[in-house]
């Protein structure tokens, strides 16, 4: 298939080296990573897979580190997807289009002051976050780190080993303590199952359950919030935080804020 001149200008074509599945709907995938690309972590790229009519778009945040020496991302197979229908038939060896620049301005380098920084992810929203903690930033510019995952099940919490061994053993440049909060909206906790919520993220903060399992309070002066994930999520959390006086962070006006829409 001949690639338009204009696509090679602004793409790279790189290889896919590992893909791991996590259930059968979700996987990591891995690439090499472009010659001179840069990123900060909560960034994404655009990314590029053939079929039959041509190349497909789509955006997938990283979640390698930016000093990391290929790139990584994390996504779900959509029934009926195009672009994710090419990534399930996807081995080893495949090609895989990388534009060579990297969008977005979910950073936490937003945020100008701050001691603890929640990170509210629903799904695979959770990718710029485990990017996040890959690297050092936020590690030493925070006191307390607070992930939230929100899925419909259990089977869908990725990177559990990773995070339990950030928890217990952070980086040795760290000032910052991880505490990790799960909750699942259509699966109830099992007595036998690993401690986690059931609810909403929006439901959890309003009952209380939220803040007391993470042990901190979402306040004002010390909490800085980022969130990616379902768009309902968002704008209701949205207005859960400007109800406690929050605002988003803007260009030229501190907030407390930032979101990343996933579709």
């Amino acid at each position: 298939m001949l690639i338009d001149p204009k696509i090679a200008e602004k793409a790279t074509v790189e290889t896919i080296t590992r893909l791991d599945w996590w259930n059968d709907r979700l996987l990591t995938f891995t690439t090499t990573r472009p010659a001179n690309y840069s990123f900060a972590a909560g960034q994404y790229a655009r990314i590029g897979l053939k079929d039959e009519h041509g190349l497909l778009w789509r955006a997938y945040s990283m979640v390698s580190g930016p000093s990391e020496d290929h790139l990584e991302f994390y996504g779900i197979i959509v029934p009926g997807g195009l672009f994710t229908a090419q990534l399930q038939k996807a081995s080893v060896g495949s090609e895989i289009w990388i534009e060579k620049q990297s969008y977005g301005f979910m950073t936490p380098d937003r945020f100008s002051d701050g001691d603890d920084l929640w990170m509210l992810a629903t799904g695979t929203g959770i990718g710029p976050f485990i990017s996040m903690l890959r690297d050092t930033y936020i590690w030493q510019h925070f006191r307390h780190l607070v992930l939230v995952h929100c899925v419909r099940q259990e089977s869908e919490f990725a990177f559990r080993d990773e995070l339990e061994n950030l928890r217990q053993h952070p980086p040795a440049t760290a000032s910052a303590r991880l505490h990790v909060v799960r909750s699942t909206t259509r699966e109830q906790q099992t007595e036998s199952g690993p401690a986690h919520l059931h609810g909403r993220i929006t439901t959890l903060l309003e009952n209380g359950e939220l803040e007391e399992r993470a042990g901190l309070p979402l306040a004002v002066a010390s909490s800085r919030i980022m969130m990616c994930g379902n768009p309902d999520m968002i704008e209701d959390m949205r207005k859960l935080l400007h109800h406690r006086g929050m605002r988003p962070v803007r260009r030229t006006l501190p907030g407390q804020f930032v979101t990343e829409n996933y579709w």
